[in-house]
């Protein structure tokens, strides 16, 4: 199929090397996002062969950030994006989704048992009145919400040597002149396989409040 191989090119153009069932696992990802999308909205995106750039290899690009790392929380989960795609491709990471919305939080639950996911949690809470004793090495969002706001709810969470990583398409220039004077965020332009747009990673490090 075209889109198994512009996701197996684009995993190779990232270099990502994925584990055996890698593959398969986005695969069945992808017929669960079809199918739920049905009954609940995941995404807009309804084309598959865009679902492969737009939400797999744009998520792998975060891949790039978690050397070392081990804990991984993704805030605003909903569809899953980034946390699953880096959950099958790193299977030694352990990933907490976050997800407020019930429905989502039921669709995340049903793909992690589908794809045998056993590095990965559900939590259906929002990030402000999640209370946990947790600590996470890196803490990403994906069209969450705009970076004040994300890092305000997250950084409590974040443990001493972590990283908050926000995913966004063109440098948020405003967004970032209202953080906090504390922090001093690396804007780090990506190149998502097979798509011309903008992206960025936003990263911070830990700073304790």
């Amino acid at each position: 199929m075209k889109e198994n191989h512009e996701l197996l090119e684009g995993v190779q153009a990232l270099g990502i090397p994925l584990p055996e069932e890698g593959i398969d696992r986005f695969e069945r990802y992808l017929d669960l996002l079809e199918k739920w999308n049905a009954v609940i909205n995941l995404t807009a995106v309804r084309d598959r062969a865009r679902m492969v750039t737009l939400h797999l290899l744009d998520s792998l690009t975060v891949v790039s950030r978690l050397s070392g790392k081990s804990r991984l929380l993704d805030v605003g989960s909903g569809g899953g994006m980034p946390g699953i795609p880096l959950a099958i491709a790193l299977p030694q990471l352990q990933v907490t989704l976050l997800e407020p919305n019930q429905k989502k939080a039921a669709f995340l639950r049903q793909a992690k048992l589908e794809l045998g996911l056993e590095n990965v949690r559900v939590v259906a809470e929002r990030v402000e009145c999640w209370q946990t004793d947790d600590r996470f090495d890196a803490i990403v969002s994906r069209a969450f919400s705009d970076l004040p706001d994300f890092v305000a709810g997250a950084r409590r969470l974040l443990s001493p040597e972590g990283s908050i990583i926000a995913m966004k398409g063109v440098v948020p220039f405003e967004e970032i002149s209202r953080l906090t004077p504390d922090l001093t965020p690396e804007v780090i332009p990506v190149v998502v396989p097979h798509l011309a747009a903008e992206r960025h990673l936003i990263v911070i490090g830990a700073t304790r409040t």
